[in-house]
């Protein structure tokens, strides 16, 4: 069983992508937000049918060694405050006020936290500390807390806590509160930084625990053996139970970044944009050469985490998000209409104009082409709500109005990336509205050079397919000698050993990676390096911790490299009306990239349709295709 299953899930769209050992299958699916499994399993019999040329959905499942799934509901829930109230226990006095030192993190705290954080005093004796526990914990509750964080100030702390808890409130009674400490999450020694890790776990844990197992409860239903895998915002997945909900958070970005490594290592880029425009955000991150920025402490809504993530910056820019009017002035997202109601065009009551709803009436979009052709959108409806909602209230006409929308989105979506280009930047441009609008906002932001892949509208879920099955532990030594390091390398093996062996693999035939860290008692960062057991570890006054990564490959596909090929004119399949200004339309050729070869080329206006995306060209842009079936667009203005 080499098939490997992809699965991007959005907030509009939601993406497959399946690797059968050979090659690429992919199609997307409207994504169902009332019923993630819905829009997964819709997903897989598309893909199925796209596969083996009818549905199929359990031969596919059964020839699949594992489903990758990354999603977006964590994000989303964060970001609606969808989740637990979260309740904090804790004998640091001083934690509340750390915890809200920044407008961000007071803006997080008020949300998720508010008054519900009280402490205790482990100085008392252990009568008066068993009372206070009971009181505070019940305090919480009457609060709202549904579920706690116990924050100590060592994991000692913790232990004594956990004693009191367990014994006052056994885990079986129906009313107990699920408790997370926070040295089990983070051996982070920043307390306020390991405590937002914990709380903002707790608060995605409910969203994702309630899909994801419900999704392996519905494949089991197909006699499915191997377990679904989360993919995470590290790069690696791991299975359902032994995943952390925290590093779900932006974890389609990273899918997309890895994507963008792989073309930039094949193309021999030396700086890439990764632009990935859904239906909500635009997610932008940066590759260097052919590596992946990412931050060794992560952040979340700007709130510091203890764990590692790629640096992707977020926009509320896409192809649905609202496009108003404000004071006299066009204005585009934050919000989004999503995949319900969506954009006006998708006739599911839509009453908010988007750039889809501007492209299609601009004539960039074929309304009968849309996703393949599974999904025809209205033109009328389209034009209903851009009259009333922008030309009317502006008090101009609709072409006007349009040329003006599409500029305003054109200008939104340079300023997420203006800021990082250099004189050799790349765009690597993707998601189901990126190739539509990559060359519009590459010429504001200085970019000269713009690639679509050929999976562009899956892109993400293509990136996912360089992740293999992985775990990572950080974990402090209690004291900065020789001695110690080695027995927590001791018990960290231990701990891998069983992990790994959960996961479906055994310890000796992953790959492992150990690093020594060394920290200041606050928990500023001093070195890193290679570990192996027995290496000499002398660093008074300061505060020691082992980093294991352990990694189980996965096949991974291999991203051809490019080729010098010779260059002729692309053919064009026909033309189309594409409106350029408001009293302008042109005839503009229609290339489809599936019937285009390695070395085709035209310049602009063009319009390029590929699987499930539309290219625009605008003028004074030229495209290749690339030996490997890109497009490579260059800006000679």
């Amino acid at each position: 069983m080499e098939t490997l299953i992809n699965i991007d899930n959005g907030g509009t769209l939601t993406d497959i992508c399946v690797w059968d050992g050979t090659g690429f299958t992919f199609t997307k699916t409207l994504t169902t937000p009332h019923d993630l499994s819905e829009c997964l399993f819709t997903g897989v019999e598309k893909a199925s049918a796209a596969l083996y040329g009818t549905p199929d959905t359990e031969r596919l499942l059964h020839a699949t060694q594992h489903i990758r799934y990354s999603t977006t509901q964590g994000t989303n829930a964060l970001v609606e405050r969808r989740g637990p109230m979260i309740g904090i226990l804790t004998p640091l006095p001083d934690l509340g006020p750390a915890m809200r030192a920044t407008a961000a993190e007071k803006e997080l705290f008020e949300s998720l936290v508010g008054d519900r954080l009280l402490t205790i005093d482990m100085d008392a004796d252990h009568e008066t500390i068993d009372f206070e526990v009971v009181q505070q914990v019940n305090r919480l509750a009457t609060l709202g807390a549904a579920r706690v964080v116990v924050a100590g100030g060592d994991p000692e702390q913790e232990r004594r806590l956990r004693t009191v808890l367990l014994r006052k409130f056994p885990r079986h009674l129906l009313g107990s509160i699920p408790v997370i400490y926070s040295w089990d999450l983070a051996g982070d020694r920043n307390d306020p930084r390991r405590v937002w890790s914990c709380v903002i776990n707790s608060f995605l844990h409910p969203t994702m625990e309630r899909f994801l197992y419900s999704a392996e409860r519905r494949l089991k239903s197909y006699k499915v053996l191997n377990p679904l895998l989360v993919y995470r915002n590290d790069g690696a997945s791991s299975r359902v139970a032994k995943s952390v909900a925290l590093k779900t958070y932006s974890s389609g970005p990273r899918g997309g970044l890895e994507g963008t490594a792989a073309l930039a290592r094949a193309y021999g880029f030396a700086h890439t944009l990764m632009i990935d425009i859904g239906g909500t955000t635009t997610d932008v991150g940066v590759v260097a050469g052919d590596r992946v920025a990412a931050n060794e402490r992560g952040t979340i809504k700007g709130v510091p985490v203890s764990y590692p993530m790629s640096d992707v910056h977020s926009k509320g820019v896409g192809g649905s998000s609202v496009i108003a009017v404000e004071d006299g002035r066009i204005t585009v997202g934050p919000a989004s209409v999503g995949a319900a109601p969506g954009p006006a065009c998708f006739g599911f009551g839509g009453k908010q104009a988007t750039i889809t709803d501007v492209n299609l009436l601009l004539g960039v979009l074929d309304p009968d082409t849309y996703l393949d052709g599974t999904f025809r959108l209205d033109a009328e409806r389209s034009r209903a709500v851009v009259t009333d909602t922008i030309a009317a209230p502006l008090g101009i006409g609709l072409e006007e109005a349009l040329v003006r929308m599409e500029q305003a989105y054109f200008e939104a979506l340079s300023s997420s990336f203006a800021h990082l280009v250099t004189e050799d930047t790349t765009l690597a441009a993707f998601g189901g509205a990126g190739p539509m609008s990559a060359t519009g906002a590459a010429r504001p932001a200085g970019v000269r050079q713009v690639l679509v892949p050929r999976t562009a509208a899956v892109f993400s879920a293509f990136g996912i397919s360089f992740s293999d099955v992985g775990k990572t532990y950080e974990v402090g030594a209690p004291k900065p000698t020789t001695e110690s390091a080695r027995q927590t390398y001791d018990e960290l093996l231990v701990r891998a050993e069983r992990d790994m062996f959960q996961e479906g693999y055994a310890l000796a035939d992953c790959e492992t990676t150990w690093e020594l860290s060394v920290e200041e008692e606050d928990g500023t960062p001093v070195s890193r390096s290679a570990y192996r057991p027995g290496d000499p570890v002398d660093h008074p006054g300061r505060e020691v911790s082992l980093r294991l990564t352990v990694t189980a490959p996965l096949p991974h596909p291999e991203v051809v490299s490019e080729q010098e090929t010779g260059t002729r004119p692309a053919p064009a399949a026909g033309t189309r009306s594409v409106r350029s200004a408001a009293d302008r339309v042109d005839e503009v050729p229609v290339h489809v990239l599936t019937e285009l070869s390695p070395g085709d080329t035209a310049a602009g206006p063009a319009i390029v349709e590929g699987p499930f995306f539309t290219a625009r060209v605008l003028p004074g842009w030229t495209f290749r295709v690339t030996s490997a079936g890109d497009l490579l667009l260059h800006d000679t203005l």
